[in-house]
């Protein structure tokens, strides 16, 4: 047993003699130990997020300069002068076992100042400090539009490249663009009229007057993508308070009719219907619908595939009139389209799938039902009969007053339809056309909100279905949207985040978000695909909070 002992004592003694001569591994300070790496300095009461000025140091030189843009605030025309210096916060960013005197808090940068940082071995090395007043050195183009020609150019900003999707002649046109605060464009495209079917350039010179960029404008028709959207290229294009585009008054604003150029959004009662600018947001005129507006006849307003403007009344009485009329874009003069007879109450949600000049299908729930709606059809431009087809969806509770449905297929009245419903099971839901039975649903919506709006379109051979969820409280948070590709024939995949974490549209938008509540519950939501095929147009409009847009594209980039 000793004799074991020994041995293993020996053998260890052995191994610890060699690893005890091995070469030890060599060590490598950090090199650059300067101590300080920034410091920073703030304005005394100014919450601004971009109230926080860094510098930039000089270690041989031992200075350490505070940059300051031209203009403050930033995207401001209010000129920075030297004498508003005068008194600033300041805060060093250093090294570990690393301090400065004297100790920092306020400094007075309209003049040099001189601080001593002592490291970790006790060295000392004495800092100028000094501020800079410097111009922008940015020079981008961030957007280039033609809107008379209703084109937005596709910024490629690495190839410093901006294309105009169009196979059509666009000629001579002015541009609204955005570029860098600062900066000039020339020649400014605002002012002069350039001719865009042949290439553009324009040198973009930054505020500093020394830096510059060149941009070339082109006209080109890219390559899609396989199958549907790029989901990278979605963007809020713009929102809209209701007020501010003179819809004022509360609880009145029920729907959007979305066409290739232009958005009606609709409020009860207003004879004169305001259209806006379907790629800025901007009031484009109005559609006088005088001839039949009231609190009740021009209860909501949607639209086909081929501008056609559709506003029904609200019927709530016992042999009623449902009445739809129709304006052929927002020039025409509206027409009496259909007129039905009856005692059940419809017209808080209309919807169509197709064109009135072709083949469409035009669904209204029924309100205080459990799942039924009226459906009309259009066959060749002419509609089949005034009186509706009573279809039953299967498998739901009574949806009150909150429903929308719309149908897949405008020639077949048997195809698959979505509903979006305030019932059990609180999902949007497609249903097969066949059997009205539910084929599958999207995620579940608590009780709190309502949904209530829904819309269908292919885009890009991709088959999407939008549908919504309102916050009628003046607590909680709601008011979303909902994209859902419906290609796998189910509503499992959602194609675009709307959270703070994507888009930044969900719980934003409604008229909680302006201090108001939505006591009706109401909103809308409707998708346009650009007519040559290359954008999706996805709308949304909350009562008593906003309208907007956001856009994609199916460009192979």
């Amino acid at each position: 047993m000793k004799t074991k002992i020994l041995t293993l004592a020996c053998n260890l003694l052995l191994i610890f003699t060699w690893v005890g001569c091995q070469e030890p591994e060599e060590f490598h300070p950090n090199i650059e130990r300067n101590g300080i790496t920034n410091l920073t300095a703030r304005f005394i009461d100014d919450d601004r997020d971009e109230n926080n000025f860094t510098s930039e140091i000089d270690y041989q030189n031992k200075v350490i300069t505070v940059v300051f843009p031209y203009n403050y605030p930033r995207l401001s025309d209010n000129v920075l002068d030297k004498s508003s210096l005068k008194k600033m916060r300041v805060f060093a960013s250093l090294e570990n076992n690393v301090y400065v005197t004297p100790k920092l808090y306020f400094m007075d940068l309209t003049k040099e100042n001189t601080i001593t940082v002592t490291d970790q071995n006790g060295g000392k090395a004495d800092y100028k400090v000094v501020a800079e007043i410097r111009k922008s050195n940015e020079c981008a183009i961030t957007k280039f539009d033609l809107p008379n020609a209703n084109l937005s150019g596709l910024v490629k900003e690495a190839d410093k490249v901006i294309s105009l999707v169009s196979a059509d002649e666009i000629g001579k046109q002015l541009a609204t663009v955005s570029i860098s605060h600062g900066a000039t464009i020339s020649p400014d495209p605002t002012i002069v009229a350039l001719d865009y079917d042949q290439e553009q350039q324009f040198k973009v010179t930054a505020q500093d007057g020394v830096t510059s960029m060149v941009y070339t404008v082109k006209k080109e028709i890219p390559q899609k993508i396989n199958n549907g959207l790029r989901a990278s290229s979605a963007q809020l294009l713009w929102v809209k308070k209701l007020v501010d585009i003179g819809l004022t008054q509360n609880h009145m604003t029920t729907g959007i009719a979305a066409l290739n150029n232009y958005v009606v959004v609709n409020e009860r009662g207003n004879g004169q219907a305001v259209y806006l600018n379907a790629k800025t947001g901007e009031i484009a005129g109005h559609i006088d619908i005088s001839e039949f507006a009231g609190s009740l006849t021009n209860m909501y307003a949607t639209a086909d595939d081929n501008d056609n403007i559709l506003f029904c009344n609200l019927n709530n009485q016992k042999d009623g009139k449902f009445i739809i009329w129709r304006v052929k874009g927002v020039k025409g003069k509206p027409e009496k389209y259909l007129e039905y007879t009856t005692s059940a109450q419809m017209g808080r949600k209309l919807s169509v799938i197709g064109s009135l000049d072709g083949d469409a299908i035009i669904t209204a729930p029924l309100h205080g039902t459990a799942g039924q709606f009226a459906r009309w059809q259009v066959k060749g431009g002419k509609l089949v009969s005034t009186t509706p087809v009573m279809v039953q969806a299967q498998g739901l509770g009574n949806w009150g007053n909150n429903a929308d449905v719309i149908y897949s297929n405008p020639a077949d009245p048997t195809s698959d339809y979505f509903a979006a419903y305030y019932a059990a099971p609180r999902h949007a839901s497609m249903f097969d056309g066949k059997t009205n039975s539910i084929k599958a649903k999207g995620p579940e919506i608590s009780s709190n909100w309502l949904q209530n709006a829904v819309d269908y379109t292919v885009f890009n051979k991709a088959h999407y279905f939008i549908s919504n969820s309102v916050n009628l409280w003046t607590w909680g948070t709601d008011d979303c949207i909902y994209l859902f590709d419906t290609g796998g024939g189910n509503l499992d995949t959602q194609v675009l985040d709307f959270s703070s974490k994507g888009l930044d549209i969900n719980g934003k938008y409604g008229g909680k978000a302006l201090g108001k509540q939505n006591a009706n519950g109401t909103g809308d939501v409707a998708l346009r695909v650009s007519n040559d095929g290359y954008y999706l147009y996805i709308y949304f409009m909350f009562t008593n909070g906003y309208v907007g847009c956001v856009r994609c594209d199916c460009l192979d980039l």
